[in-house]
């Protein structure tokens, strides 16, 4: 029997990434949560959430039955946290229309909110090793450059990469053992080896059947839309005051609303110092003269933005908050590792506990 094409990509594959959790233990819902969270994340900071985000929702009905605090409790720290309510609302229509069991037709999967072409594919191929190629970036620039394809990067390639695929003009010859494999195997491939801004094509393990390679351009592809103005991503600097408010083991805390970042999160009372972005509407002004200390800051960013937090404690008053420009609902909080504070909250919080122990 002839030797498959594929056979070097997947011993590799399997050598160094079989031991990834989401690879180990396989299920549906497994690969429904692991492909969700890996969207826009690294593989590293997934490896840090997985396997107590399954403990806390071992199953997809106790993940339809979680409350928004819970879920954003569990996810915090995988950022872009409107992935997590896709994810909810996914898990709430299959509990209530399917019986909670994940459908395994295309279009039955596509109807489910939450779930669209990449998750769809993802779950057939990956989660129940049917044949589907689930086109995420990577597999978007792994598969334009194996087979030199010219459209342009974006949706229209997406869309003809399945097209060749199901016209049986790409991976004609993956065995169908082997379509969970080979979609994990490109995946790999193109975070390790053929990455956007470079290829070690003498490394990759697909290399002698690579028409880019054969070109001597991988970097060429996928090419780039010529009509499509590249947008330029301006920084911003961002000067917030966070204030510490507390009561015995309580902060005084708002929780952030559904068209704010880190939504469903508690927050410290936050105000902007000043920004160079004049159209923030994440936090309010700072609306009178206040003294702080200058030198007791952390330092974040978000998105477009480098943030210096500045740091008071003091026993405000909320009329005080008010009359500073801050006049959203507050409460106290205990303060737990559990609790769903931001991250840059326990930041604050923890920057004042080392500044006591000196």
């Amino acid at each position: 029997m002839t030797k498959s094409i594929y056979a070097p990509l997947l011993k590799w594959s399997q050598s160094h990434y079989q031991l990834l959790p989401w690879r180990k233990n396989r299920s549906l819902y497994g690969t429904l949560v692991s492909e969700i969270m890996l969207q826009q994340t690294t593989v590293g900071t997934v490896l840090n959430h997985y396997d107590k985000f399954l403990k806390r929702f071992p199953t997809i009905q106790s993940l339809a039955k979680a409350s928004e605090e819970e879920l954003a409790v569990e996810w915090k720290g995988l950022g872009y946290y409107r992935r997590a309510k896709n994810l909810k609302n996914c898990a709430i229509e299959v509990t209530q229309k399917f019986k909670g069991e994940i459908p395994l037709e295309r279009d039955v999967l596509l109807s489910i909110k939450g779930i669209g072409d990449y998750t769809a594919d993802a779950i057939l191929a990956i989660g129940a090793n049917q044949r589907a190629i689930a086109v995420d970036a990577n597999l978007e620039r792994v598969l334009a450059r194996l087979y030199a394809v010219k459209t342009p990067k974006g949706l229209k390639l997406q869309k003809e990469l399945r097209e060749l695929f199901h016209q049986k003009k790409i991976l004609k010859d993956v065995a169908s053992k082997d379509y969970r494999a080979i979609n994990e195997a490109l995946m790999d491939l193109g975070r390790v080896y053929c990455q956007a801004r470079k290829a070690h094509c003498e490394l990759c393990p697909m290399n002698t059947h690579c028409l880019s390679f054969k070109l001597k351009k991988p970097l060429s592809f996928p090419v780039q839309d010529q009509n499509k103005e590249k947008k330029k991503t301006v920084e911003h600097e961002l000067h917030l005051l966070r204030l510490v408010i507390r009561k015995k083991d309580q902060v005084l805390v708002y929780k952030k609303n559904n068209q704010e970042w880190l939504s469903e999160q508690w927050e410290l009372p936050t105000l902007v110092i000043s920004s160079t972005d004049k159209k923030l509407q994440q936090y309010p002004m700072l609306e009178s003269n206040f003294d702080f200390q200058e030198d007791l800051i952390v330092k974040t960013g978000i998105t477009k933005y480098k943030i210096t937090n500045y740091i008071h404690e003091e026993n405000l008053s909320l009329h005080k908050l008010k009359t500073l420009g801050f006049g959203r609902v507050c409460e106290f909080q205990t303060i737990t590792e559990k609790a769903n504070f931001s991250t840059t909250t326990f930041k604050v919080l923890k920057q004042l506990e080392n500044k006591k122990k000196k």
